[in-house]
């Protein structure tokens, strides 16, 4: 039976034996809003829901670093509210699960360290350049002074997506950024540059290299754009990929201050990014991780290699070689038996004291809720259960691009289980 109550006293109460940092009052709701309390009940054990919209934008603006695409990504304002409530300065933040690397970023930018790791090498692509964000200034110098290939073409056939020249400019800008790998010379601009020309390859706006097509998270197949094309009657106009590059950069670091700036630089030399197997990461110490913040793959839900083939190539990244990688789960439980395993390991980073915000949203249109079998992994590998938080957001500009209505199909809903050692 879920329960009205009035903002923070039922909260306070509730959780007053679980000591959260001492900083209790992160849980109310500013505007005056009443949190709704249920109980799950796992294995004997009567686990305190709490369901609440716990940020907004309109509370909480997330920093414009963090504006690169990657499907099935949460928004920076999850990690920042546990990343408030449950560490300090110079904690070390934690994610098994990278993705663009959303944690990461907002970690440093809090002062506190960061490891990221995930299956796919895309993740380290995405995230580590933004620690070292620099001027449009220096990325159209750099741009400039890349050779041109007139006439270059990729190894099959990318005509659906690009003009004959854009084609040309890509083609050219990944032959460099190869070269400068193969031989040690690549810096952090040129990373940079890596970074956002991935981010731009396709998408649905005169901002990416592409013609129009899915939203830049999820690059279709070469039929299927046809089929778009089609539909559309249209052809892939010239983009001037310096041009959307320099201007990306811009969007990026805008709104950066001076501090955060440096915050991030300062992070990003001590910044560990992996890319293995979350269920064995020798490389972490034991006991050294404050707090993990991750979410982890749901169910065959998303297809993550799939979705970035292109930026594979792009990048020279053996596509089946990321599907192998990746795990995904065909049924409840195979992904038990994997969230176990992934526990076990995270037990043994975190140190005594330390915390995991586990998000899992909802699959099955809300039929499987996840939490419940996060629960006993978690109990299993040695935390303890301190509550689950069900964030309940408004529409948001993505779920109306995809068609759903409104806290559908989990689109809207973020469902963090929170565990302590």
């Amino acid at each position: 039976m879920v329960v009205e109550t009035a903002k923070g006293e039922r909260v306070r109460a509730y959780l007053s034996g679980f000591s959260l940092a001492g900083e209790l009052s992160l849980f109310q709701d500013e505007s005056g809003a009443e949190i709704r309390l249920d109980i799950l009940h796992v294995d004997g054990l009567e686990v305190p829901v709490f369901i609440n919209e716990y940020w907004t934008s309109g509370q909480r603006q997330a920093s414009s670093i963090h504006e690169v695409s990657y499907r099935a990504c949460y928004k920076p304002q999850l990690p920042r509210f546990f990343i408030e409530l449950l560490t300090e300065p110079g904690d070390t933040v934690y994610d098994p699960f990278g993705g663009r690397g959303t944690t990461a970023i907002e970690a440093a930018l809090m002062g506190r360290g960061a490891i990221s790791n995930d299956a796919n090498p895309l993740s380290e692509t995405l995230a580590r350049p933004r620690f070292h964000p620099p001027t449009p200034a220096q990325v159209k110098e750099r741009l400039n002074a890349i050779p041109q290939r007139p006439g270059g073409r990729a190894d099959f056939d990318l005509s659906m997506f690009f003009h004959p020249d854009t084609e040309a400019e890509i083609v050219s800008l990944r032959d460099y950024l190869k070269a400068r790998r193969a031989d040690g010379t690549e810096d952090h601009l040129d990373r940079w540059i890596r970074m956002v020309a991935t981010n731009r390859l396709t998408g649905h706006s005169p901002g990416f290299f592409s013609v129009y097509t899915l939203p830049p998270n999820q690059a279709v197949t070469p039929d299927r754009q046809i089929k778009i094309n089609k539909k559309r009657n249209q052809t892939p106009e010239h983009r001037d990929t310096t041009k959307i590059i320099v201007r990306k950069t811009h969007s990026l670091v805008k709104e950066l201050t001076e501090s955060q700036k440096d915050s991030l630089r300062r992070r990003g030399e001590t910044a560990v990014f992996l890319c293995a197997d979350a269920r064995r990461t020798d490389a972490i110490p034991d006991n050294s991780v404050a707090l993990t913040v991750t979410s982890p793959p749901f169910l065959n839900v998303v297809q993550y290699a799939d979705d970035n083939w292109l930026r594979c190539w792009f990048n020279d990244i053996d596509v089946d070689d990321v599907a192998g990688r990746i795990t995904m789960a065909r049924g409840v439980e195979e992904w038990s038996r994997f969230t176990g395993d992934v526990f076990r390991e995270l037990h043994r980073v975190t140190k005594p004291g330390g915390w995991v915000a586990y998000e899992v949203g909802e699959v099955k249109a809300g039929k499987v809720k996840l939490e419940e079998h996060v629960v006993p992994a978690g109990l299993s590998a040695g935390f303890h259960c301190v509550a689950v938080l069900i964030n309940e957001q408004s529409f948001t500009k993505t779920a109306n691009i995809w068609g759903v209505s409104n806290n559908s199909k989990g689109t809207n809903t973020n469902r963090i289980v929170l565990f302590s050692k």
